[in-house]
């Protein structure tokens, strides 16, 4: 539906397909795997005066699995974006890259514990100065 209003949204409607795959790295250990993904952030309809939305994003991730049930994977959020819409405040390109890893440990079968840190490397299409995040994820 139109996503906020003037101060926290475009007024637009929006969509965002997403794909991805997961391949394991049995070369490595049994809980190493590469899991791109890639969604496609894009508006359509709502105000015809306010700005389209067309964002490429990418998570190209790859886990390494540790001793001791820890483990460590760089980018395992889609932050590399490509702006292919109406510009921004403060956009000089279409790009942001970030280094974006995330580090942590399996606390039993069902729960993980981590923490990931994003900065931009290349910074033309503005998203973030710098990304922290703590998750505790449980599965049932």
């Amino acid at each position: 539906m139109p996503t906020g209003g003037d101060t926290f949204g475009s007024e637009k409607w929006q969509i965002m397909p997403i794909v991805g795959a997961r391949y394991a790295l049995w070369e490595i250990n049994s809980s190493s795997y590469f899991e791109p993904v890639v969604r496609y952030d894009a508006s359509f309809a709502g105000d015809p005066t306010k700005k389209n939305i067309s964002n490429l994003q990418f998570a190209p991730a790859v886990n390494i699995g540790l001793p001791d049930r820890w483990f460590i994977t760089f980018y395992p959020s889609a932050d590399i974006r490509i702006n292919l819409g109406d510009p921004i405040s403060g956009q000089t390109g279409r790009l942001f890259l970030p280094f974006d890893a995330r580090i942590g440990r399996k606390l039993s079968d069902d729960a993980a514990l981590s923490f990931e840190l994003g900065v931009p490397i290349i910074k033309d299409y503005p998203i973030y100065n710098i990304k922290t995040q703590v998750r505790l994820n449980i599965t049932y």
